[in-house]
């Protein structure tokens, strides 16, 4: 659709750079496609007339003339330049857009290649002991304290990237981002939980990073990259839903200058 509004632009422009202003020194100006001066006359192409006919030279303001079809050729021109780098941008995007699978999840791109992150297992864990978090089932009973915990101490997920783009499509409409993962006795910590008797309410703690989101399609795609470099560490990328105790957690590390290893 852009490449044809741009090839409709660059005929339209030319059909209207076609005819030009013969500015006149008494304020007047005659349409004209085409026009040359030969001496003491301009000899021109009447658009209104469609024929040819001459004017004396010395009633003709020429250097107005001329600078409207110096002005009106470099508007063009930016315009059909400002079009083609949009157009431009506009088929990056959409090779960018292809590049990522349908399925929900999480993804980085590597150079020519995709890699999908594998969802963490996550456990809740209170005074009682550890529950494997169910994203779709029933909220477990959850008393006072707890804690979110991803049982690896290191992601296989290593990214060298301090400021890695990420692309997540979201399974429902829910919350998203990145979080900093908190290392404790073999375990990553992703939140703390705090559950409230009276209102029955589960109050979530991720620490969560600041960053870029930008979506790319309207069915739940998105780009999101830290809006600062990371420390080096162990982060995830998170879906859910506040106070739900629903989180899909795709864990990674960052450490400066790594080569990338996929997780097996």
């Amino acid at each position: 659709m852009r490449r044809i509004a741009l090839s409709f632009f660059v005929f339209l422009a030319v059909a209207l750079a076609a005819n030009v202003k013969l500015y006149l020194k008494d304020g007047t100006f005659q349409l004209t496609r085409e026009y040359q001066v030969q001496g003491d006359r301009v000899h021109y192409y009447s658009v209104e007339r469609s024929e040819w006919e001459d004017i004396p030279t010395e009633l003709v303001d020429l250097k107005k003339t001329e600078s409207e079809i110096a002005e009106n050729k470099k508007k063009i021109e930016e315009e059909a330049k400002v079009l083609s780098e949009e157009d431009k941008a506009e088929r990056a995007l959409q090779d960018e857009i292809m590049k990522i699978p349908q399925n929900p999840g999480v993804y980085v791109i590597e150079g020519k290649d995709t890699r999908k992150f594998k969802a963490a297992e996550s456990t809740v864990h209170t005074n009682k002991g550890r529950s494997v978090l169910k994203v779709l089932s029933p909220i477990p009973m959850v008393t006072g304290k707890a804690t979110l915990e991803i049982n690896e101490s290191h992601s296989l997920n290593v990214l060298g990237d301090p400021r890695p783009e990420l692309y997540i499509q979201l399974e429902r409409d829910e919350r998203f981002g990145i979080v900093k993962l908190t290392p404790n006795h073999g375990v990553r910590i992703v939140e703390k939980i705090t559950s409230i008797p009276v209102t029955k309410e589960m109050v979530e703690e991720p620490e969560e990073v600041e960053i870029f989101r930008k979506q790319l399609t309207p069915d739940g795609l998105y780009k999101i990259w830290p809006q600062n470099p990371l420390e080096p560490g162990e982060y995830a990328v998170v879906e859910y839903e506040p106070g739900k105790l629903n989180m899909q957690v795709w864990d990674f590390a960052y450490k400066p200058g790594a080569v990338p290893k996929p997780a097996k």
